[in-house]
């Protein structure tokens, strides 16, 4: 059985990256480099993967999950500005594929349960782009 649960933050970036001369970077991330920075109202559903509680019927307590995504992926990134106040993106470009990936491996060590397991985390950066993020890589890069 697979449960998700929804939580919003909103918070400004830069993509650029310290290797590319100023045209690399605006060729390459085109307005997101813009020294300045800008926002987005991100979205970000979490997955879980497992059996029901016999006793409860329930994967994981939505109350305990709630708790966990407040405490793990909006309190740290909610109104924040990413590359100087979120770590790892002070030294890690803060594209929607890594922010998804940080969020991974932030809640990965707390939804992983007896029952169940962490399957997926989409983060959504406008309303018409996202990101899926499985935990591994499909290949190398």
């Amino acid at each position: 059985m697979l449960i998700t649960r929804k939580v919003e933050f909103s918070a400004s970036h830069i993509c650029r990256s310290p290797q590319f001369s100023d045209e690399e970077n605006t060729r390459i991330f085109g307005l997101a480099a813009n020294p300045h920075g800008h926002g987005h109202n991100y979205v970000v559903e979490v997955s879980l993967v497992g059996d029901p509680d016999p006793v409860t019927g329930m994967v994981l307590d939505l109350k305990e999950l709630k708790e966990i995504l407040t405490r793990e992926i909006v309190e740290p990134y909610d109104h924040r500005f990413l590359n100087y106040e979120v770590p790892p993106f002070d030294r890690v470009i803060p594209t929607t594929e890594n922010i998804a990936r940080d969020i991974w491996q932030r809640l990965d060590p707390r939804l992983t349960g007896e029952r169940h397991k962490l399957h997926s985390v989409r983060v959504w950066e406008t309303p018409d782009l996202y990101v899926d993020y499985f935990g591994e890589p499909l290949c190398s890069a």
